[in-house]
């Protein structure tokens, strides 16, 4: 997602979202040593997107935005963040459901991940996406930092079109995997086991409950009025609207964010909208919006007011997409749908 800035504000009022469930205590977790008999740093090696890549154990991880930092947090790995990049798009981290991890790790910057800054950290490990933190316009791909002996780790979900290396897993697969790997990377496999098992019950828990007959039409509306910025079907918003028994309405369309035209949703006429919301545009700005434009205030969604609030963080890969696709289907499941 692209990077925006605005001042917090109250949210509209519209079916809550579940509260943030913490996963696990978020306490450290216990790393060995990494060492062999001669006392050499010890490595493993995990994919990266579709490449074979060996690491050395990282002590001074930078990650990039709340998903990065919430996978390692919820690993227990907090003393192996040395800080944080997080672009003014993402809410508080006095929001997050490790806000006292977060108060313990350095704040390094509140704009785009960037090479000097990684370098002035003196960074061992990168987290971040394929183009959504790693960039070749802006100069800072895991290619670049192997050159200067930079460690990085690429979201799964954002390998499908990763150059040379493409690799494709679903978000929620994704987010399972990653965990697993940088588990693995940390030495702390058992740990990651615990969570990544805490989270597929989770999901599990929500696919059973999912309510009965035709699913809902579901676009997701991230911003824009000449054209929508929506959610194709390599984000996690397709798969929250499809684990909480929606349908997303650009369910075919192989992208992860990405514009569209409005004449497509007026045709898909959606019966729900879930609505991103994010430290840019106020929430009830976008809806107002939605309302009150001659193209979409016909839509059976707008007009029969079906909309659901989604989080920033619960957009983006990260734990809190099981957070994500808990509130939706409790929306679902509590929400006055006419479905004809």
């Amino acid at each position: 997602m692209t990077t925006r800035t605005r001042t917090r504000h109250a949210r509209l009022a519209v079916p809550p979202l579940l509260a943030s469930v913490l996963l696990l205590p978020a306490c450290g977790a216990q790393v060995e040593p990494a060492a062999d008999g001669e006392g050499q740093a010890e490595t493993v090696t995990v994919p990266r997107c579709g490449e074979d890549v060996e690491y050395r154990r990282p002590e001074r991880a930078v990650v990039y935005e709340g998903g990065s930092a919430d996978k390692l947090f919820a690993l227990g790995l907090t003393d192996h963040v040395h800080g944080y990049v997080m672009p003014p798009a993402n809410p508080p981290v006095e929001e997050s459901p490790w806000a006292e991890e977060y108060a313990r790790v350095e704040m390094l910057s509140d704009d785009l991940l960037n090479r000097e800054l990684v370098v002035d950290a003196e960074a061992d490990l990168v987290v971040a996406g394929w183009r959504s933190g790693f960039s070749d316009e802006r100069g800072i791909t895991p290619e670049i930092l192997d050159g200067l002996g930079i460690q990085s780790f690429m979201h799964s979900e954002t390998c499908y079109n990763y150059p040379a290396h493409p690799a494709e897993f679903t978000p929620f697969e994704g987010l399972y995997r990653d965990l697993e790997l940088l588990g693995r990377i940390f030495g702390v496999e058992e740990r990651a086991e615990q969570v990544v098992t805490e989270l597929r019950d989770r999901v599990a828990a929500v696919a059973e409950q999912t309510p009965e007959g035709r699913p809902p039409r579901v676009f997701v509306y991230d911003s824009g009025t000449d054209q929508p910025f929506t959610s194709g079907n390599q984000a996690p918003p397709h798969e929250i609207i499809d684990i909480a028994g929606g349908e997303n309405v650009f369910a075919d369309l192989t992208d992860r964010w990405t514009t569209v035209s409005w004449e497509s949703v007026v045709e898909a006429e959606p019966e729900v909208i879930v609505v991103v919301d994010y430290e840019d545009q106020p929430v009830e700005e976008k809806i107002e919006f939605l309302r009150t434009s001659p193209i979409t205030a016909e839509l059976p969604a707008v007009r029969d007011d079906n909309f659901h609030v989604l989080d920033y963080n619960e957009a983006i890969s990260g734990p809190r997409i099981v957070d994500g696709a808990e509130g939706f289907a409790e929306y679902l499941r509590t929400a006055d749908l006419d479905l004809g």
